[in-house]
């Protein structure tokens, strides 16, 4: 699965869109988690705790799309996009979107 920020992809065609895909995830916070963040920023630097709790809705949500992308028979989700938003607090919504399309070569 070919997956881009783009509108589109070198060398290849748009041949049809089978229209909107996405993922999400909703992570919260864990005691553990707060307390070192609390240690890291009162030190300075890098919350590492966070960074890999992003990293990990940012695949999530990734994989969610491609496998909605995949039930349609997209070649390709192109126009990836990614969103989060605060639920409530401590709690946090990562989404991603896109356009699933099916691809063919543009003939030199």
């Amino acid at each position: 699965m070919i997956v881009v920020t783009t509108w589109e992809i070198p060398g290849m065609r748009v041949k049809s869109t089978l229209g909107l895909v996405r993922g999400n995830t909703v992570r919260a916070r864990n005691v553990g988690r707060d307390i070192m963040a609390l240690l890291r920023n009162l030190a300075g630097g890098e919350i590492r705790e966070y960074t890999k709790m992003a990293a990990e809705a940012r695949e999530q949500s990734i994989d969610r799309m491609i496998e909605e992308a995949e039930a349609l028979g997209a070649d390709a989700i192109i126009m990836v996009r990614f969103q989060t938003v605060e639920m409530m607090k401590g709690t946090a919504e990562m989404l991603c979107y896109g356009t699933a399309v099916t691809l063919e070569p543009i003939e030199a």
